[in-house]
């Protein structure tokens, strides 16, 4: 981090978040517990009750291994095997301990007492000696077993896991993508990618390694405690009474931090949800002013989360505190019984002895790695749980067969589609609004080859009728016949093949031009993709583009303008050759110019097919051969156009409204377009991005890429400091020293353990050794007191320190992320997903590298410092031969255990980019549906999945073998350590007791150390991940208040651009604007019109000061923006789309998000809502405004959303109102009522209209024509029509279809 990084960081941290962020939302947690229960219990609504229903119960655990083969059970087979031999090796082990220890007290007490005969030594010191080899050799021979045994275990089981979960995914995929559309609408589609992550990690977590691993220690457990029962029963029983206290503690803890577990998935899942709705919405929320307010509704979130977590830090503090003062207490017990024991049969000839230091010290290790072994397999059963838990989810869509199943083979299949289709009795209501009646007994005939209209108003079923032919769903009664046959009957995937759709609102994948339409049918060659976009007019401006063809059009098509969206779409799908063709306002997105040439060939395409159209525009409809007019769900009348024209009745009074408000022209979709172009535009200024964008775009191929790839090596390499992490911590420094001192604590208490432990062995070689193991015993238990109350303030100050830091990282990041310029939005590295990700796994990982990181770090030096200090104070010979083990011990200790906590076998990028494949076309179910191409996005997926699934099979063997070395190496360790040690015993005369204290001082303390630190979070990846967090903190975004606004600006309504030049950079051959002149006088109507790309939507977007010309001037009322402060700019300022974003919040809080400075009232909710021609809709809905809309507003149709953010703007009162194609999704009642409610809002306030219906511009003070990047004409409506320029030409265009109609 530069030096001006540094500052920029450390100023923006002073002044405007640590002010907000640093503990002040604590003071408020009070506060807001209650608003965060009531958000989290009520978010759902009225769907609270139903959720639990829709929640499948947990899987047997045996049927996690349903997907396995014959293979997979024999590998599964044999890794049990070897389980089982490994978990032996623990009791043999401590069988050869406690002989050797039996031995090392008696005769090396022998060997080194003044009292025994000399005559005796040679045979005492050869038995000894021998003792010592058995040890040696028995202990190598375990490790050797112990080696190979895990190495087998962990490979097959890891191996056999990653075959099935393979398996696993491509089935969850193929299950999810088979569901009907119904099923989706009552299912969120952004659960599906934490499906794909998070569950199937959680099921491969369950199948694997750790599954062995439980066998492992399992076995151990009971073998050591059958050894232990066996060798002296009454000893073993005394030993297990802490055991059920123990196992208490253990329960309880695991119970409670599960339950506080559950509860942050939940908290950060709804913080997730927030930030992901904030970031795809960036546009509309910074329109709005809604950043506080936004970054205030996610932190509060985050307050829940965190106060959930510092409870969990201190259950857990108390389990752990409370265990380790009962293994403590129970050594102390097993000591003092035990040695009262051998005491007690010291009187005895030693053939009639029971209980021998060799018996005692297996009894009580038997119990001790018995229950240690108990303990590591205790979180295991959660492992286990949750695998459960995930697969019931998972295997219940996997079981689920949909009513309507696209990849089912049933079904008839016709030699012809002639194209007669058939309605009848059709009553129909959507699942996820089932007390909403769609269609009443619907009854409408299509025959084969007709072009067939459906007119009405919205929501009166048009888009269903599509919907239902395309069998989407199925009708409550009634049938839906194609050819004269039920559709039911016919094979869903072959009726969809014959079938194109249109939508309103297209949806593109994310690849290039020639692969969207591609979609549209297999086998398409080139020529084929070229001649279905010259048809629907869109060669000429793809061949325009950098990489033509080979353009990238970015997620959702985001790169594209609207009309450019529409026009590939409908490329798309006159590729597929259908022979049923349905239009839903297919050319609603284009200019008059491109729609009157689509037209043409959409005319030309439905001559040789059946063809359904859904229009409002009743003009596009005028050559039908019949015209249905739908009215409550069912059709009204019926016929041609002069026909119903003559009746003078629905047709007609439609007719009528629309020649009468003048609303029977096209419309482009540039509209469209200032919502794509929100979505992908970047700021001049964002150089960095713009040039990162341009190369994935395709502008500039090589141009940028070795610079970019530079930027990107560096990036990588960059780390923070350590210091400037501790400082991010710094608000809650006596928590991290408390912590701190607590860990060092907690570091010493290993090796003093081995060093009581010795002294009590070297005490039983003393005549009368009570006293002094009485005295021993209560060190045991002051110790175990110590480090239980040290383990519970050690885990609780981290915990403090920990979630604090993650609160105010997530916070701080946010609201930064949210204050970013636009433009940085539309870099691909900061694409919703990426934010998103960002959000959650750069703040735990900067966790991992403080608080808690420095605990692990103070508690493996003070064990290193005392093992070192103690073992070369005893005996620094033994030391320095144990020490040699020590580097190995702690490099395998700490690569095993990196690799247990490593996420998943498999190559996270690989999995990442497999399952963005997925989510795209989970969440554009319908189009793919539509399409049929299912089969093709399962073999994409199958096709990135596999190069990650080969890695992973090949890790497996990596895993085994460190496993296998890790485990080894202790019986290697202490082999060696003992046989030196005895031979220093017996050759000369090292007391036997200082053996045990050095090796098991350094041997256990350096394992203890290896654990420490690999269990401690990458380092790295918290340092890195800080140097993001700081360079993001440390970003100013390039537009930006100026340094002295004017304070409590109101502007009067005047606006003008002079000489503004633009592009936008990740298209900088295009130049949009190229010396834009343009005066708008206060309370004028200003209207925008020109072709689709010509900068309409441009020049709205710089006033909004969403970008900054290249050069040029953009002011309001004579003040450049740039001087204005933002808020203040876009506080004057209304907009209302052509695709309106909505949010999920009540219907009454997405009308009040048109004005975030105050508590909008509801009466004038309610007014905006009657102005809008929506309060009626509302009302009749059974939660009224407190209605929530779901994702996108996807509960509401077109037009509903519409008015719904017309009212949200009518809310603002905005001095100027930026119109851009505002009515375009009203069917024509409304349309007129809405039209007259705009014209009264335009009232008293500038308004500037992008508009492709010229009739519903021509009653405006100033029509400005632009084309090539000017103003080419401007007049009245009149003047403009007497210059017979491209006006003229324009309204030529469309008044010949008005008349026609």
């Amino acid at each position: 981090m530069n030096a001006e990084d540094k500052g920029n960081y450390e100023n923006n941290i002073q002044t405007s978040f640590y002010r907000k962020y640093k503990e002040e939302i604590v003071d408020l947690n009070d506060k807001l517990k209650d608003n965060v229960d009531i958000e989290f219990e009520g978010k759902s609504g009225d769907t609270k009750e139903e959720a639990p229903k829709d929640v499948p119960p947990p899987v047997p655990y045996y049927k996690l291994f349903r997907y396995s083969t014959k293979w997979d059970r024999f590998l599964l087979f044999l890794g049990t095997v070897s389980g089982v031999i490994t978990g032996l090796c623990q009791p043999a082990n401590t069988m050869l301990f406690g002989d050797l220890t039996g031995t090392m007290v008696d005769k090396g007490s022998l060997l080194a007492s003044q009292y025994t005969n000399k005559s005796d030594l040679p045979a005492i010191k050869e038995d000894f000696l021998n003792s010592i080899v058995t040890f040696a050799v028995g202990n190598s021979i375990i490790g050797v077993i112990m080696l190979i045994c895990s190495y087998i275990s962990v490979t097959t089981f890891n191996y056999a896991a990653q075959r099935q979960i393979f398996h696993i995914r491509r089935k969850f995929l193929e299950a999810a993508l088979r569901q009907d559309i119904g099923w989706y609408d009552t299912h969120q589609t952004g659960d599906f990618a934490s499906r794909m992550t998070e569950d199937l990690g959680k099921i491969e977590e369950g199948l694997g390694e750790k599954v062995v691993m439980f066998f492992h220690f399992q076995i151990a457990f009971v073998g050591s405690l059958v050894l232990a029962l066996v060798k002296g029963w009454e000893l073993a029983l005394i030993c297990l009474i802490s055991f059920p206290v123990t196992l208490i503690a253990v329960g309880v803890t695991s119970r409670v931090t599960s339950v506080l577990s559950r509860k942050e998935v939940e908290a950060y899942g709804k913080a997730g949800s927030i930030a992901e709705e904030v970031f795809s919405s960036i546009r509309s929320v910074i329109a709005y002013g809604g950043l506080d307010k936004e970054s205030e509704r996610y932190s509060k979130n985050l307050v829940y989360a965190k106060r959930n977590n510092i409870k969990r830090s201190f259950a857990s503090g108390l389990g752990m505190g409370t265990l380790w003062f009962c293994i403590y207490a129970s050594y102390a017990l097993a000591f003092w019984y035990g040695v009262g024991l051998v005491l007690d049969e010291r009187h005895l000839p030693p053939s009639e002895r029971h209980y021998t230091t060799s018996t005692m010290v297996t009894v009580f290790f038997g119990i001790m790695v018995g229950s240690m072994n108990f303990g590591q397999s205790s979180p295991y059963f959660e492992t286990f749980a949750m695998a459960k838990g995930s697969a019931g989810t998972i295997f219940a869509l996997l079981a689920r067969i949909p009513p309507i199943d696209s990849s089912s083979t049933a079904g008839r299949t016709l030699e012809k589609v002639t194209g007669d289709i058939k309605f009848e009795g059709i009553h129909f209501n959507y699942p996820s609004r089932p007390d909403v009646k769609i269609l009443t007994g619907l009854n409408l005939t299509i025959n084969k080859g007709q072009t067939v209209a459906l007119v009405g108003s919205s929501g009166c079923g048009k888009s269903t009728c599509i919907q239902l032919i395309q069998r989407f769903y199925d009708p409550s009664s009634g049938v839906v016949k194609v050819d004269g046959h039920d559709i039911r009957d016919l094979n869903v995937k072959w009726l969809r093949s014959h079938i194109g759709v249109v939508g309103q609102e297209p949806v593109l994948f994310a690849s290039t031009i020639a692969e969207n339409i591609r979609y549209g049918r297999d086998g398409v060659t080139d020529e084929d993709i070229e001649t279905a976009a010259k048809a629907a007019n869109a060669h000429d401006f793809i061949m325009k583009l950098p990489q033509k063809y080979e353009t990238m059009v970015g997620e959702r098509g985001a790169q594209m303008s609207g009309g450019q969206k529409q026009r590939i779409a409908i490329a798309r799908a006159l590729v597929r050759k259908p022979d049923i063709l349905l239009l839903d306002e297919a050319t609603s997105a284009l200019d008059t110019g491109s729609e009157a040439k689509v037209q043409e060939a959409l005319d030309k395409a439905s001559q040789s097919c059946t063809t359904v159209i859904v229009a409002h525009r009743l003009s596009t409809i005028r050559g039908a051969d019949k015209i249905a007019v739908l009215h409550d769900g069912v059709v009204v009348e019926e016929g041609t156009h002069s026909e119903l024209m003559a009746r003078g009745e629905h047709y007609y009074g439609l007719v009528n409204a629309q020649l009468n408000s003048g609303v029977d022209e096209e419309k482009e979709s540039e509209t469209t377009e200032i919502e794509r172009h929100f979505q992908r535009t970047i700021s001049k200024t964002s150089t960095e991005s713009s040039q990162r964008s341009s190369l994935t775009d395709g502008s500039h191929p090589g141009e940028f890429s070795s610079e970019d790839e530079e930027g990107t090596k560096k990036e990588k390499e960059t780390k923070a400091t350590m210091t400037e992490i501790i400082k991010l911590n710094k608000p809650e420094w006596v928590y991290i020293m408390i912590g701190g001192l607590t860990s060092a604590i907690m570091g010493c208490s290993m090796p003093i353990f081995s060093i009581i432990f010795g002294d009590i062995l070297g005490v039983l070689a003393e005549p009368n050794p009570r006293d002094d193991a009485n005295l021993y015993c209560i060190y045991f238990v002051v110790i175990g007191t110590i480090v239980g109350i040290a383990t519970l303030i050690q885990m609780y100050s981290f915990g403090v320190a920990g979630e604090k830091l993650t609160m105010r990282l997530r916070s701080l990041l946010f609201d930064a992320m949210v204050r970013q310029e636009v433009g940085w939005f539309d870099d691909k590295e900061n694409n919703t997903g990426a934010l998103c990700a960002r959000l959650s796994g750069e703040a735990s990982s900067v966790q991992g590298a403080t608080g808690s990181r420095i605990g692990t770090i103070l508690q493996s030096i003070a064990t290193v410092i005392l093992a070192l200090a103690l073992a070369l104070y005893y005996e620094w010979r033994l030391g320095l031969v144990t020490l040699t083990f020590c580097p190995v011990i702690i490099v395998t200790t700490f690569v095993q255990r990196r690799v247990m906590m490593g996420e998943t076998l498999s190559n996270k990028a690989g999995i990442e980019k497999s399952s963005k494949l997925a989510v795209e076309s989970i969440g554009n179910i319908r189009t793919v549906a539509g399409l049929c191409a299912e089969p093709k996005f399962i073999n994409l997926y199958i096709k990135e999945l596999e190069n990650p699934h080969q890695l992973a099979l090949r890790n497996t063997h990596y895993r085994g073998f460190v496993f296998g070395v890790a485990r080894g190496i202790m019986f290697f360790a202490y082999a060696t350590s003992m046989y030196y040690g005895g031979t220093l015993v017996a050759n000369e005369g090292l007391d036997f007791s200082k053996v045990f204290k050095v090796s098991q001082s350094l041997i256990m303390g350096t394992f203890s150390v290896a654990n420490a630190l690999a269990f401690a979070p990458n380092v790295d990846k918290g340092l890195i991940a800080a140097e993001r967090i700081f360079k993001l903190l440390a970003r100013k975004p390039l537009i930006t208040d100026p340094r002295f606004p004017t304070e409590l600006w109101v502007a009067k309504g005047n606006a003008s651009f002079s000489q503004v030049k633009f592009y936008y950079p990740t298209r900088t051959t295009v130049n949009v604007l190229k010396g834009l002149d343009l005066v708008v006088k206060k309370g004028q109507t200003v209207a925008l019109v020109g072709a689709s790309g010509c900068g309409k939507s441009t020049c709205i977007q710089l006033l909004e000061r969403f970008y900054d010309p290249v050069s040029g001037t953009v002011a309001m009322d004579d003040r450049d923006v740039s001087t204005v402060a933002l808020k203040d700019l876009r506080s004057q300022m209304g907009i209302v789309s052509q695709e309106p974003t909505l949010f999920d919040r009540t219907i009454a809080e997405n009308i009040a998000y048109g004005d975030n400075s105050r508590q909008v009232p509801m009466d004038e909710i309610i007014e905006a809502a009657k102005k809008a021609n929506i309060h009626t809709f509302i009302s009749s809905l059974p939660q009224g405004y407190d209605t929530r809309l779901g994702e996108k507003g996807t509960q509401l149709s077109g037009g509903q959303k519409q008015r719904v953010a017309i009212a949200r703007a009518l809310v603002r009162n905005p001095k100027i109102l930026l119109l851009d194609e505002a009515t375009s999704a009203l069917d024509t009642e409304s349309e007129r009522v809405v039209q007259e409610a705009l014209d009264k809002a335009k009232e008293g306030r500038t308004c500037i209209t992008i508009a492709h219906r010229l009739s519903t511009i021509v009653d405006s003070d100033l029509i400005c024509v632009i084309d090539n990047g000017r103003v080419a004409e401007m007049g009245t409506h009149q003047q403009l029509l007497s210059r017979k320029g491209i006006y003229h030409r324009l309204h030529a265009l469309q008044g010949g279809r008005n008349r026609n109609s």
